[in-house]
């Protein structure tokens, strides 16, 4: 007896019917799209940072020290081991002082 009800599915995996060049393009296509919906953002965060320093609520460097901070803290950066990193990597590789003349 044949059974007659038996279907045979063939799956193709269509990344592989790309070319690498293909998917170079669709992934640049891609980050462009992602990058475009973010500039207004982009904006909106620049446009923050001028606000802050043009009402003199903080520095430059007030803003530049606190977002480093939350970058740490995000990262969970073990701050001792990174203070005796940075300790021991001044003294090699630090910008020579200015001399008063």
């Amino acid at each position: 007896m044949t059974n007659n009800n038996i279907k045979i599915v063939v799956s193709k995996d269509y990344r592989d019917t790309k070319s690498k060049e293909e998917h170079i393009s669709d992934y640049i296509e891609s980050l462009v799209a992602i990058e475009e919906a973010m500039e207004p953002y982009k904006e909106q965060k620049r446009d923050l940072k001028k606000d802050y320093i043009e009402k003199q609520w903080l520095t430059k460097e007030d803003i530049s020290l606190s977002v480093r901070a939350l970058r740490l803290l995000k990262d969970d950066i073990d701050i001792p081991a990174l203070m005796d990193m940075y300790i021991a990597l001044r003294g090699k590789h630090s910008p020579p002082e200015e001399e008063d003349e």
